[in-house]
């Protein structure tokens, strides 16, 4: 329960700048006639992919934060990132120019993303191999719960400074789960005699197999960074959805991502974590690309079925990347695991920031474009999954 609470509040402090993302260009940026990006939501979406690139850029310090795991201790080092990571989140409620506000979520993004790579290791090294995945799904859920309540909240909290009540909230969590960490057992070494990784360091022989699962999550991260980072911008900015509308959407994609959750579960153990992962990744290239189609309708039901889509993916990602490596490096490798989906993300947002203000330029209305050019030619990257071993039934070491 108590790393549930963590999973959720960290998916809440993450998920906050993205939710807000459109709140917060129309406050810090300038509306001028036209048709293009900047003269409806505020700023270019090369800024606003600038400033999400930037935030993903900052999660690359996650890799050495979340090494230290493997020589400090997990549960220790999580409450400590975990705490620091809420707070500056809260302090993102007192930006005064758009930068400060990318400048405070940058700080908070790498221990924050640490903080949910460490709940994730903890969680796959405190259960049974049959108990495993679904205590995974479990985890994934407590994360989108808290990406989908900072955007209910968000629909919410309306008004000028809006954002600002969003960030605030954040201390709250900090306050009252973080001290609750304390009572998790630390997870104990299977081979005590195996000596700890150097800093960010993997063993030679596992970096064949570390370089496969960070290519997989180079390709997760182009496709959900802009298809996250964009979703609410286009929605309210572009397409003009009222904010409470986008709030009940989210609200509602709650059931759908349980459903990709019980289907991530099941599918795990019939056709294996890399079937899952492969139908996951197809499955949001394809519904976000519905999603910035063109239309109201379009966009709900895109991204309904993309938290499925997300559901159904996130669990089987994460078993692999863990699964896989030993306990005296498996922190480090889950690490490396978030820098390469970090510079995936930072390569499609920009990519995709930049395709949507050529479109926009050219008179086009929506995002399909960006969405086919940057989500659809990654997909053969997939073959790759069949370089991994199948660690359904594979016992921690």
């Amino acid at each position: 329960m108590v790393l549930f609470l963590a999973a959720l509040v960290a998916g809440f402090g993450q998920f906050g700048a993205v939710a807000s993302l459109n709140d917060v260009a129309r406050h810090f940026g300038h509306h001028a006639a036209g048709h293009t990006l900047k003269s409806v939501v505020g700023l270019s979406g090369s800024m606003l992919g600038l400033g999400l690139g930037v935030l993903r850029l900052a999660s690359l310090a996650s890799l050495p934060l979340s090494s230290l795991a493997d020589r400090r201790g997990r549960t220790r080092i999580l409450q400590l990132f975990l705490f620091t990571g809420l707070v500056s989140t809260a302090a993102a409620s007192l930006s005064f120019s758009y930068w400060f506000f990318v400048l405070c979520f940058a700080f908070a993004r790498p221990l924050l993303s640490a903080a949910s790579t460490l709940v994730q290791v903890v969680t796959v090294e405190l259960s049974s191999t049959s108990r495993r995945m679904h205590r995974l799904v479990v985890m994934a859920a407590g994360a989108g719960i808290g990406a989908g309540l900072s955007a209910v909240l968000h629909g919410v909290i309306r008004g000028p400074n809006s954002f600002r009540w969003l960030f605030a909230l954040a201390i709250v969590p900090a306050v009252i789960v973080t001290p609750l960490l304390r009572h998790i057992p630390e997870p104990r070494r299977h081979s005590p005699d195996a000596p700890l990784a150097r800093l960010g360091s993997v063993p030679p022989t596992m970096r064949g197999r570390l370089a496969v699962v960070a290519i997989m999550a180079f390709t997760i991260g182009m496709i959900t960074g802009p298809a996250n980072g964009f979703a609410f911008v286009y929605g309210e900015g572009v397409l003009r959805i009222s904010p409470h509308v986008v709030a009940s959407v989210v609200a509602l994609s709650a059931f759908t991502g349980l459903g990709g959750l019980i289907l991530s579960r099941r599918l795990a153990h019939t056709v294996g974590r890399r079937g899952t992962v492969a139908i996951g990744v197809v499955a949001s290239a394809v519904t976000s690309c519905i999603a910035y189609s063109g239309g109201r309708w379009a966009f709900i039901g895109g991204y309904m079925i993309g938290v499925a889509a997300a559901g159904l993916l996130a669990p089987a990602a994460t078993a692999i990347s863990t699964e896989i490596f030993a306990h005296s490096f498996r922190a480090t490798a889950a690490g490396w695991v978030v820098v390469a989906g970090v510079l995936g993300a930072t390569t499609g947002l920009f990519v995709f920031g930049l395709i949507g203000d050529l479109a926009h330029v050219a008179g086009v209305t929506s995002l399909r474009l960006p969405a086919l050019l940057t989500f659809l030619p990654l997909t053969p990257t997939l073959l790759l999954l069949r370089r991994l071993p199948e660690s359904a039934r594979m016992e921690l070491h």
